[in-house]
């Protein structure tokens, strides 16, 4: 038998929370002294206290907690309930850790805002070039939006170009297609010497030569991608170009370590 206090740090919670909890039903002490008003907990009372605190730290409340611990779930069940939970907070924590990528990157373009851009701005003209691709959709043009597609399509693309005995012969390149609707068309893409086939998963196509683009080369995640296109995009404004077609991302450089990556922003422009 503990005292509360005793039990509180077995459990590593407060007395303030036991004393909620044994208020609301959630849990009662196994015995309360008639004379002072003590409460006192078995050792056994541990396993619901477990139960309440990790089904309340992955964001049930109180109330479901309850009915959760009250329905007599087995051990098999509530951890497959707490896996789930488990997984929904890490995506909503992975989409968190983008969004605050996007606010620093917003705020270092904004502390910059009347300097002139750093970035080497090469206009050059680019060949034509026959390419394996896969297409997806995404709902608009935030780099958290894009990334969950444009990643898996690669990934997907050079697996279905290795079973068919399709060599690449180039850097993968991305570009991206505004719908009326807002969506974007999103195409990962592999340079490939094939004939079209019916027979492949994928499409083949040929994207047409561009006789003048403006291009600038980033290094580091895409998810700091917006910097320098933001900078590329007040670049061609300033020299008096227009853009003329989609623009494309080429992988210079890939390696494990996202910092390592190294990219040539590539956007057609005209006069």
């Amino acid at each position: 038998m503990f005292s509360i206090g005793d039990f509180a740090r077995h459990g590593r919670v407060s007395v303030r929370m036991l004393r909620h909890y044994d208020a609301i039903g959630l849990l009662r002490p196994d015995r309360v002294d008639a004379v002072t008003g003590y409460r006192y907990y078995e050792g056994g009372q541990l396993a619901r206290l477990n139960r309440i605190v990790a089904l309340k730290d992955l964001g049930f409340t109180l109330e479901q907690v309850g009915r959760i611990l009250d329905d007599k779930v087995d051990t098999a069940e509530l951890r497959g309930m707490l896996a789930l939970r488990r997984a929904e907070l890490e995506q909503r924590i992975s989409g968190d850790r983008a969004r605050l990528v996007q606010v620093e990157t917003r705020l270092r373009i904004i502390e910059k805002e009347g300097v002139m851009p750093a970035n080497d701005v090469v206009v050059k003209s680019i060949p034509a070039v026959r390419v394996a691709e896969l297409t997806s959709i995404a709902a608009d043009f935030q780099p958290q939006t894009i990334g969950p597609v444009v990643g898996p399509l690669f990934g997907q693309l050079c697996t279905r170009l290795e079973q068919a005995g399709i060599a690449i012969v180039g850097p993968a390149i991305a570009y991206y297609q505004e719908q009326p609707d807002g969506s974007v068309h999103v195409h990962a893409a592999m340079p490939v010497n094939v004939e079209p086939a019916a027979s492949c998963e994928f499409a083949i196509v040929d994207l047409p030569a561009v006789p003048r683009a403006a291009t600038v080369v980033h290094r580091g995640s895409m998810d700091e991608v917006l910097e320098p296109w933001q900078s590329l995009a007040k670049w061609i404004d300033a020299n008096g170009y227009r853009s003329a077609g989609p623009a494309r991302e080429v992988t210079l450089e890939y390696t494990e370590d996202t910092s390592g990556w190294v990219t040539e922003l590539q956007e057609p422009i005209h006069t």
